[in-house]
């Protein structure tokens, strides 16, 4: 759901972090081991990419780091030495995955998206309320039958609605899980993707605003 790309080289950073986008992930990026660590401790990934070769801290060391506090980001780690003993150490350290570089982005996409079925917050493959089915591995969304046209976003936060349950999802929630760091709070972007997805919805309505709390399905 969401993810950090922590990789020194920018360029194939930010074009990892775009394909990782549009395949619907929330995702901020990093060029150096210092950042990574800062920034894992300021958010709640699901997913840290990770560069085994980050300049200033050392990908093995942020791997430690975030082991050894408990945390519950998966790790899929990055390396451009794709021998054996490499990933034998990499796995080690207490990476989830690994993968050498050059890889396929499809690939990548797909060893995310299992990581994140494996995290500490279990996700069934598909959520179902009130005449509403969601697909979290095809990527697809219903409702009585009549399929529903989702942006990335939309889809997104419909999921963190179901997964909730009938429960109440606050306004802060959504935008922590469901957009990347550089969100502006009070843009009103929550309410922008609620209001359309509400429209996509269609009637009668589903999705409650609790005053003052969240919302809720």
């Amino acid at each position: 759901m969401r993810v950090l790309v922590a990789e020194d080289e920018e360029i194939l950073a930010e074009l990892v972090a775009t394909g990782l986008r549009r395949a619907g992930f929330a995702v901020d990026t990093v060029y150096s081991g210092d950042a990574a660590v800062a920034y894992l401790g300021l958010h709640d990934y699901d997913v840290v990419v990770l560069d085994r070769d980050l300049p200033r801290v050392h990908g093995d060391d942020v791997a430690r780091g975030l082991v050894a506090s408990g945390s519950r980001t998966r790790i899929l780690m990055l390396t451009a030495a794709g021998s054996m003993e490499d990933r034998v150490s990499g796995l080690d350290l207490g990476a989830d995955d690994y993968l050498g570089k050059p890889f396929e982005f499809p690939e990548l996409v797909s060893r995310v998206r299992a990581l994140r079925r494996r995290s500490a917050r279990p996700v069934p493959p598909q959520l179902q309320r009130n005449g509403v089915r969601l697909d979290s591995v095809r990527r697809t969304a219903s409702r009585d039958g009549r399929e529903l046209d989702l942006s990335p976003k939309e889809f997104t936060v419909l999921q963190l609605l179901l997964e909730a349950d009938g429960g109440t999802v606050s306004a802060e929630e959504l935008l922590e899980r469901a957009w990347d760091a550089n969100a502006d709070p009070f843009t009103g972007a929550v309410r922008v993707c609620m209001s359309k997805l509400r429209g996509k919805l269609g009637e009668p309505a589903l999705i409650r605003t609790v005053q003052g709390v969240g919302y809720a399905l």
